[in-house]
């Protein structure tokens, strides 16, 4: 937590000369700003024309720093996960991975067509176990190209801060419709106060902790509770979310500085509503019958047969005391009009 936000926080603690630095940054005007939003693919893609592969280091740490991803694709039961990298520049993450795993498969997706011709042209691309296309999740839905609740688990590393904060939440929630219900994203970004955010001179500033760098890309600092926010906001429950420090040394100039750097993993609900008690419910007798109708209506009689008849029961043997839990019910009071159904497990509906 930011115990001072004006004075740091627990990661990094600001001397007073950087207090005042940041005291006096001014923002850029709307129409600055309105600008680079306009032009960021544009800034992207001359960015990968001047560097084309070499900006970059492979990030062979992924594994790393991340173990559950390792855990996460050996638990998933048809032992072929299916891994979604957005924004995925010219592959640094994506080939260390397909050569950890034989048996991953890998969307990988940029809003920079020159980024993905360099990983189509890689000679570890293969369609057989990639997939790389453009798209920009802020505006394009991922659903276009994948199934939605297709995806095991999500890779966003410094991605979200090239986004315009406005941008944040629906980015998010286009991951989300992806991702399977207990699927997680996996997320590393910069952090509030990091070296390179208190370098930024005069005219970089483009709203509270977004800047833009000489060459026109941008980049958002995250505190931990700022990031938390935008993944609540679009659904995600936060799993781990915190700062981490790294010391970067360049020894030909013998200079180190002190990165910040945001890490976490957010879950896609295993349902999308929360269920609880069917007795908080005002009349939950009503509710189960428009539970049973909407199964009769909705799906194969044959296939949800046993859940029917446990709902029925749940109907027959209703008593005031009783409490047992209805995920599906409690989706139809938040939305009734959705054709998107949250289905009761076996568990949440057992007859008494």
């Amino acid at each position: 937590m930011e115990e001072d936000p004006g004075r740091g926080h627990y990661a990094k603690k600001l001397t007073e000369k950087e207090i005042k630095k940041l005291e006096h940054e001014q923002q850029l005007s709307d129409y600055q700003r309105t600008k680079f939003e306009r032009e960021a693919k544009k800034s992207w893609d001359l960015f990968y024309k001047r560097n084309t592969t070499h900006f970059f280091k492979d990030r062979h740490w992924i594994t790393r720093e991340f173990p559950e991803l390792l855990q996460a694709i050996s638990e998933v039961d048809d032992s072929h996960p299916v891994l979604l990298e957005v924004g995925c520049g010219v592959g640094n993450a994506l080939f260390p991975l397909l050569e950890e795993n034989d048996a991953l498969f890998v969307h990988a997706c940029d809003f920079s067509p020159r980024a993905i011709e360099f990983v189509k042209s890689h000679p570890g691309y293969t369609e057989a176990r990639c997939s790389a296309f453009v798209c920009d999740i802020t505006e394009e839905p991922l659903s276009s190209r994948l199934r939605e609740n297709s995806v095991d688990i999500a890779l966003m590393i410094f991605v979200l801060s090239a986004i315009s904060p406005n941008n944040m939440i629906p980015a998010l929630k286009n991951i989300f419709q992806v991702l399977k219900p207990g699927g997680s994203v996996l997320f590393r970004d910069y952090g509030l106060y990091d070296h390179a955010m208190l370098r930024f001179g005069r005219g970089h500033k483009i709203s509270e902790n977004f800047y833009v760098r000489q060459d026109g890309t941008r980049a958002y600092y995250f505190s931990e509770e700022k990031l938390a926010e935008v993944c609540k906001s679009a659904g995600f429950q936060v799993a781990e979310n915190r700062y981490i420090q790294r010391e970067t040394v360049n020894h030909k100039d013998s200079i180190s500085v002190e990165r910040i750097f945001v890490q976490g993993r957010f879950v896609k609900p295993n349902s999308e509503c929360t269920p609880k008690p069917l007795s908080d419910c005002t009349s939950p007798p009503t509710i189960i019958t428009r539970c049973l109708s909407l199964y009769r209506t909705t799906h194969n009689q044959t296939i949800i047969h046993t859940r029917i008849v446990a709902l029925t029961k749940m109907k027959q043997y209703y008593r005031a005391k009783m409490v047992f839990y209805c995920p599906l019910s409690i989706k139809l009071e938040r939305c009734e009009s959705s054709s998107s159904v949250c289905l009761p497990r076996d568990e949440d509906c057992r007859p008494p």
